[in-house]
């Protein structure tokens, strides 16, 4: 009965566990959860951000997804799509990375355009604009299993078993 009840509690676990996180339940102690990223980024600019929802949700961003508010993303007029981008906020210091998925803003002084969650994370949501500073960063691969990854490319190949019409005769006495 005990070992039942134990069994029942790991299941409820696992599936809480599983509605709670989006990438899944392993996660290896000492290593980051999400991506790593250069501390030089590969392009700075300061001005003004602002943000953008209403009637632009629902419709096609520039590279072909929705527009969904509820995306951590942001328009920029001339990084490419996919880059990932930290913003700060100077006067506040707080910062988030937003993926670059749209071109904009067409407005003159604004240099990012954020989605509305977003602007909400970083505190600009309610002041429409704010000074900020942003970065494009390049993403460093780190591998997920560097020691299996190791062993797998310096494991030498097991050479071919010679067949019986290719095997040196051996005579027998």
């Amino acid at each position: 009965m005990k070992s039942a009840a134990v069994q029942m509690l790991v299941w409820v676990v696992a599936v809480m566990g599983v509605g709670c996180s989006s990438r899944g339940l392993i996660v290896t102690p000492g290593r980051p959860s999400g991506p790593v990223y250069d501390a030089k980024p590969t392009f700075v600019q300061e001005g003004i951000a602002s943000w953008y929802g209403g009637r632009w949700i629902g419709r096609l961003t520039a590279n072909g997804e929705h527009y969904r508010a509820g995306d951590v993303t942001a328009a920029h007029k001339k990084l490419p799509f996919n880059t990932m981008v930290r913003v700060i906020d100077l006067k506040t210091n707080k910062s988030i990375i937003v993926r670059i998925n749209n071109r904009g803003p067409y407005v003159r002084g604004r240099i990012i355009d954020l989605s509305v969650v977003a602007a909400k994370t970083l505190g600009t949501y309610d002041r429409g604009l704010a000074k900020v500073r942003i970065e494009a960063l390049r993403e460093i691969p780190v591998m997920a299993k560097p020691n299996l990854d190791a062993a797998r490319n310096n494991t030498p190949k097991p050479s071919p078993s010679p067949s019986p019409e290719t095997a040196p005769s051996v005579k027998r006495r």
